[in-house]
C-alpha cells in the first residue's frame, strides 16, 4: 500500500456554510434548496427538495453556487450526512448545510465523497457535534476535519469500484420506478378510464381489509419497521430489524403500510411488505394504516391504490387533528370509492400485477445484495485494508 497523506478538509476544498433561514416554496421552479432532510448516505433527494424563486436562488448563491461534483454536508439532523451533486442542477444551500468543493488537483471528488460516507468518518464527525438540545457541527471543526487519502491513482481506483456498485444500484432503482409507474398506469386504465357503466361502485373497505387483526404476543421478537426507513418513492423499505413486540401496528407479507401522519403522508411514505419470513407477523409504528386486499384481488393492488394520486388526495383530505400532528383516519380511508371490475377483468389485472411485482422483488433483492457488498468494501477500502492497485 502506498503512503497515505493527512490534511485538513479546508486545505483540499472550499468549505462554505449556509447563512440563510427558510424561503417560500415556489411550485414548478427549477431552483432547488437542499435541506438536511434531503441528504442521506452520499445521495441527495432532488425530487423532494424545496423549490424556490429565482430571486431566492440568486440571493442564496452570492457566496458560492454549488456545482456538479460538489458535496453537501448536513451540520445537524442528521449530523454528518453527506450528498453528492451528480448533475448540474440549479442548487442553493438550505439551512444547516455546508458546501464542500474540492480545489486540490490531487484529490478525487468521488473519493472524498466515499471517505465522508464511510462509517468511521461518520462516527468521527458525530463525535465532534455539540449542543444540549440539538446536536450540530461547528464550522471550525468541519474545516479542520482530518482527511486521509492515498495517491490520486489509488483514489480514482477506489472511487471507480464503489461508484460502479452505486451506478448499478441506481439503475435498478430506476427500473423499479418505471415498473411502479406501469402498475399505476394499468390501475388507472382498468379501474378508471376503461370502467364500464354497469360496473359496481364500491368502497375500498369492501374490497380490502383496513387495519386487519393479527396476533403477536408481547415480548416476542419480530421484524420491526421504523417509519424513517419507509421510502417516499418506492415499495421496498431501506432496512428493518428484529425487536421484541410492545405495541404498534402489526402486518404480514402482502400488506401495504400507509404513513398516516403529517408530513409523512404528504411526502408519500408507503410500503408493500415482502421482506418477512413465511407466516411471520411484523410490526411498526402506530402511525401506519395497514391495507390488505381481499380475494380475488392481487395483494399488490393495495399498494398501487395507495400510491395513486386520487387516493392520496382523498387520504390527505381525511386528516384531522391539531396543526403539525394531523393524521389520516382509517375509517374514512375505507370510504374511498372505486369501481369493481368483473371476474374476467380481475384475472387479467392479477396476472399483470404478479408479473410486475416479481420483477420489483427481484430488483430489490439485487439492490440489497449490492448495497451489502458496497457497505462491506467501503471501510476496507478507506482504511487501506483492501488494495485496489493493479
Amino acid at each position: 500500500m502506498g503512503e497515505w497523506r493527512k490534511c485538513r478538509l479546508d486545505e483540499i476544498a472550499d468549505v462554505v456554510d449556509c447563512e440563510h433561514k427558510t424561503a417560500l416554496k415556489v411550485e414548478n421552479s427549477v431552483y432547488l434548496s437542499i435541506r438536511t432532510s434531503d441528504i442521506l448516505n452520499g445521495k441527495i433527494d432532488f425530487n423532494n427538495a424545496n423549490r424556490v424563486s429565482l430571486e431566492t436562488f440568486k440571493e442564496w448563491t452570492r457566496r458560492a453556487i454549488p456545482q456538479e461534483g460538489d458535496i453537501i454536508l448536513a451540520r445537524e439532523a442528521p449530523v454528518g450526512e453527506v450528498g453528492y451533486i451528480k448533475k448540474n442542477y440549479h442548487v442553493c444551500l438550505g439551512q444547516r448545510t455546508v458546501m464542500i468543493s474540492v480545489k486540490d488537483a490531487n484529490v478525487e471528488k468521488q473519493y472524498l465523497l466515499y471517505y465522508l460516507v464511510s462509517p468511521a468518518t461518520k462516527n468521527d464527525l458525530k463525535s465532534r457535534s455539540t449542543g444540549s438540545v440539538v446536536q450540530h457541527l461547528n464550522m471550525k471543526d468541519i474545516r479542520a476535519f482530518e482527511v486521509r487519502h492515498p495517491t490520486l491513482q489509488e483514489q480514482k481506483a477506489i472511487a471507480s469500484v464503489l461508484s460502479s456498485l452505486d451506478d448499478k444500484i441506481d439503475l435498478l432503482h430506476c427500473q423499479n420506478n418505471v415498473l411502479e409507474a406501469m402498475a399505476e398506469t394499468l390501475f388507472r386504465q382498468w379501474f378508471v378510464e376503461e370502467a364500464e357503466e354497469d360496473w359496481e361502485e364500491v368502497c375500498l373497505g369492501d374490497v380490502a381489509d383496513i387495519n386487519p387483526t393479527y396476533t403477536l404476543k408481547k415480548g416476542i421478537g419480530s421484524s420491526y419497521l421504523e417509519m424513517r426507513n419507509v421510502s417516499s418513492s418506492g415499495f421496498y423499505p431501506t432496512s428493518w430489524y428484529s425487536r421484541e413486540f410492545t405495541s404498534g401496528m402489526k402486518f404480514q407479507n402482502g400488506d401495504t403500510l400507509l404513513a398516516r401522519i403529517t408530513p409523512c403522508l404528504e411526502n408519500g411514505k408507503t410500503c408493500f411488505v415482502t421482506f418477512l419470513d413465511d407466516k411471520e407477523i411484523g410490526w411498526g409504528s402506530t402511525e401506519y394504516i395497514v391495507i390488505r386486499m381481499k380475494k380475488p384481488y392481487h395483494p399488490f393492488l393495495s399498494y398501487v391504490i395507495a400510491r395513486s394520486e386520487d387516493f392520496r388526495e382523498f387520504a390527505i383530505s381525511s386528516m384531522t387533528g391539531s396543526s403539525g400532528r394531523q393524521r389520516a383516519q382509517a375509517n374514512m380511508i375505507s370510504d374511498f370509492h372505486l369501481f369493481a371490475p368483473p371476474a374476467q377483468v380481475i384475472d387479467k389485472i392479477n396476472i399483470q400485477m404478479e408479473c410486475i411485482l416479481a420483477k420489483l422483488k427481484n430488483n430489490a433483492i439485487q439492490v440489497s445484495t449490492l448495497e451489502n457488498m458496497r457497505d462491506l468494501l467501503l471501510p476496507k477500502l478507506m482504511s487501506g485494508e483492501v488494495d485496489v492497485r493493479v
